[in-house]
């Protein structure tokens, strides 16, 4: 039996993309016979997972998130000498691998990993631009998605809104790489020619800057409303009562849980055209893209004034998922990962 640790960023019971992403892996793993201990740095010292992971004895590490988890994770590899694999992250790799602060700390990251896997080519390429010697070690496992069907949203306990609304939905933690505040100004004429478009927000406020400065600008748009962290138990609910989904990040690690979860419930996408969204969204086939605020306003129209089109588009989408991102091939790929580095040490 493969023994593993994995540490995480996040508690895996919160809504964020990462710990939704480590919860799914988890049941994925564990249901493959993994014995797979997780640790969470977001509630646990560092001393206290050290103690733990020393005392349970993986046969390797694997941490998720190369900056936030990787170091300790390396550093109890090194000492338990088991093979490290590390997860990347759209943040490792678009912003902490060329931060000055820190970069050096992810690079050495990598560079003690036995095994490296993203969720897309395009953050392999990244990082191999960097760091071309991580290129052999490099592994893409691509997300799925697993949404719970069990748990009600009641919107209408939120926002009283028209039986005839077209609600955009904007599920995404608020923090400045997610972009909240992009949509708003396009969306401007949109909602004062449409009396129907109604723009709701959902997520955690995990940058109190970006979240005053939302607040600020909703205060005057009776038309848009932030709603909320929502448990990822009630998202599935949230989103078949949305009709056009939004993601409007500057960058994303090759595929938003966000992103997935709208295909998989068939709904319309409108997604800034960043490599990370075109990893799932092909332009007026699996959804719409947009490169600038003028764009964003002409796309949102036509999805605004088109049911047909929103049909179509997440029709298409959800077929994208259940043929390319089934739940099987995300657990296959990182057990293969597991794996190999089993047989590698029991050499």
């Amino acid at each position: 039996m493969i023994r593993a640790a994995l540490l995480a960023p996040f508690r895996t019971a919160s809504a964020r993309g990462n710990a939704v992403t480590v919860d799914r892996v988890m049941r994925g793993l564990r249901g493959r016979g993994v014995d797979l201990h997780v640790s969470d740095l977001s509630t646990l010292p560092a001393e206290a997972v050290t103690r733990e992971v020393q005392a349970y004895r993986p046969g390797l590490i694997h941490a998720f998130h190369a900056r936030r988890t990787g170091p300790l994770a390396l550093g109890l590899a090194r000492r338990l000498e088991v093979p490290l694999v590390v997860t990347l992250t759209g943040t490792d790799a678009n912003h902490d691998l060329v931060d000055p602060e820190h970069a050096p700390i992810v690079r050495g990251v990598l560079e003690g990993a036995e095994v490296i896997t993203a969720f897309h080519t395009s953050i392999v390429e990244r990082v191999v631009d960097v760091i071309p010697a991580c290129g052999p070690r490099c592994v893409v496992v691509p997300q799925s998605v697993d949404l719970p069907l069990t748990a009600s949203f009641d919107l209408a306990a939120r926002w009283a809104l028209p039986p005839d609304r077209l609600l955009f939905l904007m599920p995404a933690g608020i923090r400045p790489v997610k972009g909240p505040r992009v949509p708003l100004a396009p969306l401007d004429a949109l909602a004062a020619a449409d009396p129907r478009v109604r723009l709701a927000y959902v997520g955690s406020v995990l940058d109190a800057g970006e979240g005053v400065a939302l607040e600020r600008e909703l205060a005057r748009r009776p038309w848009a409303r932030y709603l909320g962290a929502v448990p990822h138990a009630e998202m599935a609910s949230l989103l078949g009562q949305a009709d056009v989904v939004l993601n409007s990040s500057v960058s994303e690690g090759g595929m938003a849980n966000s992103l997935l979860e709208a295909l998989a419930m068939r709904r319309a996408v409108l997604a800034s055209d960043i490599a990370g969204n075109r990893a799932l969204i092909e332009h007026d086939v699996t959804g719409l893209l947009f490169r600038d605020a003028a764009d964003l306003r002409r796309q949102a129209a036509r999805l605004a004034g088109d049911p047909t089109l929103r049909e179509r588009l997440g029709a298409l989408g959800q077929a994208l998922v259940q043929r390319e991102f089934p739940l099987e091939r995300e657990a296959l790929g990182y057990w293969n990962v597991y794996r190999q580095l089993a047989r590698v040490t029991s050499r």
